[in-house]
C-alpha cells in the first residue's frame, strides 16, 4: 500500500517548518546573551574581589531575563558585596 507523502513536500508544510527553524535560532541567539551577560557579571564580580556565593552564582546563570541581568551587570560594577546586586528586590 502506498502512503500518500506529498503534504510533506508542499510549499505550507515548507513555510511551517521555516518559520520553526527561525523561532529556534531566535530562542538559541536570546539564550546566549543572557549566559554571555550571566557569565559578564560573573566576571565583575570576580575582577573587583568579590565573593559569589554559589546560590548567587546559580541564581545569575539561571536567569533568562535580559533586562534583570543588564541591572544586575549595572549594580555589579558599583556594589560593596555581591549581595547587593539583589538589594532592589
Amino acid at each position: 500500500m502506498a502512503v500518500d507523502l506529498s503534504f510533506y513536500k508542499s510549499f505550507m508544510s515548507e513555510e511551517i517548518r521555516d518559520e520553526g527553524r527561525a523561532q529556534g535560532r531566535a530562542q538559541g541567539r536570546a539564550q546566549g546573551r543572557a549566559q554571555g551577560r550571566a557569565e559578564d557579571i560573573l566576571l565583575v564580580l570576580e575582577q573587583r574581589g568579590l565573593t559569589v556565593p554559589d546560590r548567587m552564582r546559580e541564581r545569575i546563570t539561571d536567569c533568562g531575563d535580559p533586562e534583570t541581568l543588564r541591572q544586575w551587570l549595572v549594580r555589579a560594577l558599583t556594589a560593596a558585596s555581591a549581595e547587593e546586586i539583589f538589594a532592589e528586590e
